[in-house]
């Protein structure tokens, strides 16, 4: 399986809504996706930090996302309770409930890649699937279970 759409950019505020524009046709719920794990790479790397976005369909309409930086340490990690007031903090959770699976894997050379993957809808968007184990999905760290 290979990637449908490639983006290789430095990862900056104004990056996000290019990134958004630049993957519409896989639909909301992948946009968003991408978007917060690159404004992830911003707020925890920082700016002009080198990012590989890539995103493909398998056979069986499910959409892998997958962004890749070079900082194998900085792990995505969900915040245990964000307050109303509070203006970030919430960006994994929705990529939790988004996500039929949802992780991290580290490539054979520096870096890591941050990956969820989302199931075709009715409407041909990406809905969460709920499986017996229940709604959520939990980031793991590691090869990717697939």
């Amino acid at each position: 399986m290979r990637p449908d759409t490639t983006l290789e950019l430095l990862a900056t505020p104004a990056e996000v809504s290019g990134v958004r524009r630049a993957l519409r046709a896989y639909g909301a719920d992948v946009q968003l996706c991408a978007s917060e794990l690159v404004t992830n790479v911003v707020q925890h790397l920082g700016e002009g930090v080198p990012v590989t976005v890539r995103v493909w369909c398998d056979d069986g309409g499910r959409t892998r996302l997958e962004v890749t930086d070079p900082d194998p340490r900085a792990l995505p990690v969900p915040r245990a309770s964000v307050g109303a007031d509070e203006e970030s903090g919430r960006g994994l959770a929705l990529l939790d409930a988004l996500a039929a699976r949802l992780g991290v894997a580290h490539g054979p050379g520096h870096g890591k890649t941050v990956w969820c993957e989302l199931e075709a809808g009715p409407g041909g968007g990406a809905v969460p699937v709920v499986s017996a184990g229940g709604p959520g999905r939990t980031a793991t760290a590691g090869r990717d279970p697939r």
